[in-house]
This record gives C-alpha cells, structure tokens and sequence, in this order.
C-alpha cells in the first residue's frame, strides 16, 4: 500500500530524497515522469516530475494534477522535495501543492544542516553564507536570488508565507510555514511537534527532514541497509558547473585520477558520439577505462567555459540549449560505453545528466538502496538482464577529497 508520495523535480533529488526511506528497508521507488498512483504496490513512491527548468506555470501544473491523484488514491501523506540550495520552481509548487490538497498550510523545512545547510531567521544558508551569495547565486543556468525564503516564495505565488522560529506551532497557522533549522535536532523538534495530532497531509523539504519520516510515519522498524560489495573500478561522469565539484576533480586528478574534458564539439554536436571521429574518440575512452581503475570525465572546460560558450553562440545555441545539449550528449556516449567490459562502478553528478545517462540505456527507474554519506546515494537498476549501480550527487556540496575517498572506500569494501 502507498503511504507516502514524494514529487521531486529532478532525478537526484529523487533519490536523495528516497534513499532516506529505502535505507531502512522500506520499499521504495524512484520514477521519472508520469505515474499510476493506483497501480503502486510500494510502500513509498518517489516521483520525478523534471519540473526544474520549466516555466512556473508548467511546473505547478505537474505538480497539481499529480497531487490531486494522490488525495484521489487516498495517500496518506504528500512530500514535495525541495532542492536544498533553493532552486526551481519553490513557489509556484509549493503553491499548487497546497491548493490541490486542500489542506489548511504546507509545513516547510527547506534546512539540510546534515550537509551545512540552514534556515536561520528566514534566511536559508549554505555553510554560513547566504544562498544567493554562494556559488549558487552565480549558477550560469538556475541562479538563486534570494535568501529570504518567504520572499522568494513570493516570486511565484500570492499564497501566504511566513516564517517560524524552533518550538512554534503550526496549528492556527494558513498558507506556507517556512521552518528554521539551524541543526538536525531542530528537524526532529519540528517533525515530532508536527505529528504529535496525526500525519500531516503534506509537508516539503529536502533530503534533510525526510530522514525523520521512517520514524515519524511509523515505516521503520530500526533496520539498515548494509552497503553491497562494488566493482572496484569507479568512473565519474560530471555534468555539474558548481565550483565545489571543480575543486573535488582537481584533488581527485592530483592523486592519480585519469581525467577526460569533453570538448565543445563533443559535447553540443548532434550526433557526435556516432560519427567517425565520435568512434574514435569512444575507443579512446574505452583504453583510458582499461588503463585506469579510477577515471573522470567532465563537462567542464580547463580554466573556465568560454570556449564552449564560444562554440555555442556561433551556432546559436542559447543557455538552456547548452545545458539540454551537453546533457544529451553525455547520455549518448554513456549508452555506448554501458556494454564495455572496462567499466565499473558509476558516480554521476547533476539531475540532467544522470537522466540523460538513465534515458540512453532505457532505465525510467531507479532502486535506491543506501547512502555512502549525506547526500551521496547508492542506487541500481537492471537493463538487459545487467544489473548496475550508480552513485549519484548533486554537485555542490562535500569536502574536497570526497571523490579519493569514496573510490578508497568502494576499493577497501
């Protein structure tokens, strides 16, 4: 039986977000696009609407007719996830979230201190700094803003919101209630408050307060998943621009990572990866895989991206047609490396690119099974009778030496 429904709105997300239930055994789906809530016989149903990079308009619709499914099929509980730096589409879903399931407010916890960061007075940080003056305020495809995070709810709805500091209740309270967490305990004050009468209908958050669900709805009988055995050998596909990520390559390349750059050409020519010279470079690739137990191959231009700025604007390529491009063809060279013998264990980093990968060997779903550390999931799926597992990350959080030390971990495992 369904219990609880989450609505993300890209792929890592998702599984960040489900990953917190199916770590306790809780039988958990992850899916991409359209659902049959009444065909469901998971206990947790986690949906990826791609909403992120769509008009608002477009993306509270989604989240609309796929919330009134859920109250129709009688879930018990609705989650919308949230990006933990504030990006998307917050207002506008959250917003439809509320009006289509009729509840009287939508608690909001936006905080993920697990990873640094926080909802303080309002305003939502990333370690320490407000999110608009982090590296996510500069994000050349989905800058954040505002800080402020009823004000940046106010973007996109007239629908209330207001603030609650640690210990108030929710109770008289209409609209969207945007939560302070300074610290994981705040999320578990929170949460226990906010169920002490019931399960809430809906809540939002990220991957943050979702790890208090198993036990706040009843789902967790105190047992973990233990961490399967992994191929040694780890390939790093990054698709994220975040400066974190750059950082965590460069120590990663420092202590003997074979690193690969895709050039412009490779990565916004149609049909690249199928040209003669696409071969040769994939056979290219092919002997770095079998050379190197550790590699990484990126998106991301030496010193910068003009050169593919560059190459973009003199076809007339614009932003979003760069971001869908590169992605696509990351996930083309992907599914034509999926059958070779040389490849191991998969990291990939940012939603678009781990969708396009997933979309290029026909996986619409993925199994959550653990997480390695906050934030950085273990998953699997099966295609052709192959079963694989991928690790999978947002790009902007983590210390530099997390890529040496997760390959450490895999090798020692």
């Amino acid at each position: 039986m369904l219990r609880l429904l989450m609505i993300a709105d890209d792929f890592t997300g998702a599984l960040d977000t489900g990953v917190q239930l199916a770590a306790h055994g809780i039988p958990t789906q992850v899916v991409v696009g359209q659902a049959d809530l009444s065909a469901c016989s998971s206990t947790v149903l986690v949906v990826d609407t791609e909403t992120r990079h769509l008009p608002a308009a477009k993306a509270a619709k989604a989240v609309e007719e796929l919330t009134r499914s859920a109250v129709e099929n009688g879930v018990g509980c609705i989650y919308k996830k949230t990006d933990s730096a504030l990006r998307g589409n917050i207002g506008a879903e959250l917003a439809a979230l509320l009006k289509a399931s009729g509840a009287r407010n939508l608690p909001f916890l936006p905080a993920f201190p697990q990873i640094g960061r926080t909802t303080k007075k309002g305003v939502h940080y990333i370690d320490g700094v407000p999110v608009n003056e982090s590296p996510f305020g500069i994000d050349p495809f989905e800058p954040v803003r505002c800080a402020e995070v009823t004000k940046l709810i106010h973007l996109q709805t007239e629908i209330p919101a207001q603030n609650l500091r640690p210990g108030e209740t929710a109770a008289d309270k209409t609209g969207i209630l945007v939560y302070d967490a300074a610290t994981a305990a705040d999320l578990e004050t929170a949460g226990r408050q906010l169920f002490q009468n019931g399960t809430p209908p809906v809540l939002a958050g990220c991957a943050g307060f979702a790890a208090f669900l198993p036990e706040l709805l009843g789902l967790s009988d105190g047992s973990v998943v233990e961490t399967p055995q992994l191929d040694p050998r780890l390939l790093v596909l990054c698709g994220s621009v975040n400066p974190i990520t750059l950082r965590q390559m460069d120590t990663a390349e420092k202590a003997g990572f074979a690193r690969l750059r895709l050039t412009p050409r490779q990565k916004l020519e149609p049909g690249y990866w199928a040209s003669a010279d696409g071969k040769a470079a994939l056979a290219e690739i092919e002997q770095m895989l079998a050379a190197n137990p550790r590699c990484i191959i990126e998106t991301n231009d030496a010193g910068g991206n003009q050169l593919t700025a560059d190459y973009a604007a003199a076809r007339g390529i614009d932003l979003d047609g760069m971001r869908v491009g590169i992605s696509g063809s990351v996930g083309q060279m992907f599914g034509a490396l999926f059958g070779s013998e040389h490849l191991g264990t998969l990291l990939l980093t940012g939603g678009d690119t781990l969708l396009q990968c997933m979309n290029s060997v026909g996986a619409r779903e993925l199994e959550p099974v653990c997480e390695l550390e906050s934030g950085i999931v273990l998953a699997r799926f099966t295609y052709q009778g192959r079963t694989r597992y991928v690790i999978t990350k947002s790009g902007g959080f983590g210390q530099e030496d997390l890529l040496v030390e997760l390959a450490d971990r895999i090798a020692k495992h």
